[in-house]
């Protein structure tokens, strides 16, 4: 009863519709009002069709209402196209309503312009009503999905700085402790497989074995102590981070310091050739640094797996610096062929490969070339940095990113990086990458093996020690 009291018609001049029509067309409006969120296009069409009807019937206020409701649902709940397309329409019908105001009244007059407000306050309102809420609503959630993908990227780059500094971290880790370990079992396992030691060759032993001991904890102290310190990670100027790859701090190393590494390796029992080609020059912290590291790991591998001797070239290059470590490798035949090979003390020794892994990620970070392989009777690792910055090779800096990629990912990845065995004027060696996993027994079988005798450039000067 309420509704058909509040159902009568607004237009007097127009003959009153039964009861029951205002009734319907108030039904299916509310009907299309509720179905906005789940069929929003077949809302519009019932609450059209239904304020036709009404408005032909004599235009309730009512009706009226309920449709504002419709038009302003279709622009919220809508697709763009649709709310686009209900704004041109309403007005359109608000230009015709004003236009036929204009022309139908007698005499004309501009006032029949307000034949138009009651088109702008059913159609205009709500449908610009509609769209500022759904551009509101829409600008919202982009702000919403934008600071989620602002937070996904941020946890994305802390997760990547964790991956990074874990990969320095085990970098140092090898490389600044894991020589000195691997002296001390190769000396004890020496020890313990040698019958009737006599006192002096016992204290030998025991002497190197304490050295190693000693040097190691001290450096494993000064690189806990570098961890506890809390210090802002910045940018050296090279690329370099600082703390633990060594551009500054307390494990700072430098390729000058390479005398220490070889009397290290001698007081060991390698016998080692240290050969220099070209003049020494001042280097970039990150080439110091990575060029130290991997004379260091080659070394220790060479002790671990190699026949007793290894041989170190440093060729300071017009815009590089390149290495080359060579040991021959026990065998059957090293008595032949001129080397009194011994059996490798630290054959047996476990290893996880790391070290090839971390040489290899020094020198890729760098854009620099790398590999190690079998070289005739031996094993040869050779590493090549460049030392200005016009000193580039084509290809070798996006490989060695993506090289540096997936040694992040996966430790089985190749030991070896963009790297052409033989230049114009070099002879053939034979040499191969080869990948650890398929590495043949030999030293750096832990982190890859290490090869033969290293060869000068010819015409350059060279200094042995």
């Amino acid at each position: 009863m309420l509704a058909l009291d509040a159902y009568r018609p607004l237009n007097p001049g127009l003959l009153p519709a039964p009861p029951v029509v205002f009734v319907g067309t108030l039904a299916v409006a509310c009907t299309a009002v509720a179905l906005r969120r789940v069929a929003t296009r077949t809302g519009l069409v019932l609450g059209t069709v239904a304020f036709l009807v009404d408005l032909a019937s004599g235009f309730s206020l009512a009706t009226a209402l309920v449709y504002t409701q419709v038009l302003y649902d279709s622009c919220v709940y809508g697709p763009p196209r649709l709310w686009r397309l209900l704004l041109r329409i309403s007005l359109a019908l608000t230009g015709v309503a004003a236009l036929l105001g204009v022309v139908l009244v007698t005499p004309p007059s501009w006032q029949g312009v307000a034949l138009a407000v009651p088109v702008v306050l059913v159609g205009v309102l709500p449908v610009v009503t509609g769209i500022s809420v759904r551009q509101y609503r829409d600008q919202a959630a982009a702000e919403r999905a934008r600071a989620e993908q602002t937070a996904r990227l941020a946890e994305l780059d802390r997760r990547q700085a964790v991956a990074a500094e874990r990969s320095r971290m085990a970098r140092e880790l090898h490389d600044v402790v894991a020589n000195h370990l691997s002296a001390v079992a190769i000396h004890a396992t020496a020890a313990l497989s040698i019958p009737n030691l006599d006192r002096g060759q016992v204290e030998q032993a025991l002497r190197v074995i304490r050295e190693n001991s000693v040097q190691g904890l001290n450096e494993m102290r000064r690189m806990i102590s570098l961890l506890r310190e809390p210090a802002e990670v910045t940018a050296e100027a090279d690329g370099v981070p600082p703390g633990l790859d060594g551009a500054e701090g307390p494990l700072r190393v430098r390729l000058a310091e390479v005398d220490r590494l070889i009397a290290q390796a001698r007081a060991a029992g390698l016998a080692v050739r240290f050969e220099t080609v070209g003049e020494a020059r001042p280097l970039p912290v990150g080439v110091d640094l990575a060029a130290y590291r991997v004379v260091q790991e080659s070394l220790t591998n060479a002790l671990k797996h190699g026949a007793g001797s290894a041989t170190v070239t440093v060729d300071y290059r017009p815009g590089s610096l390149r290495l080359t470590i060579t040991n021959p490798l026990p065998g059957p035949d090293a008595e032949e062929a001129g080397n009194p090979a011994r059996p490798s003390a630290g054959a047996g020794l476990p290893g996880a490969r790391a070290g090839l892994i971390g040489m290899r990620e020094r020198v890729t970070l760098l854009h620099g070339r790398f590999t190690a392989g079998p070289c005739g009777s031996g094993w040869r690792v050779r590493a090549e940095f460049p030392t200005e910055a016009e000193t580039t090779w084509s290809g070798t800096a996006e490989r060695g990113t993506a090289e540096h990629a997936t040694a992040e990912h996966d430790s089985a990845a190749p030991a070896t990086a963009g790297w052409e065995p033989s230049e114009p004027g070099e002879p053939e060696t034979g040499e191969r990458e080869v990948e650890p996993e398929t590495a043949p027994a030999g030293p750096a079988a832990e982190d890859g093996p290490e090869p033969g005798p290293g060869t000068s450039r010819p015409g350059a000067p060279a200094r042995a020690a």
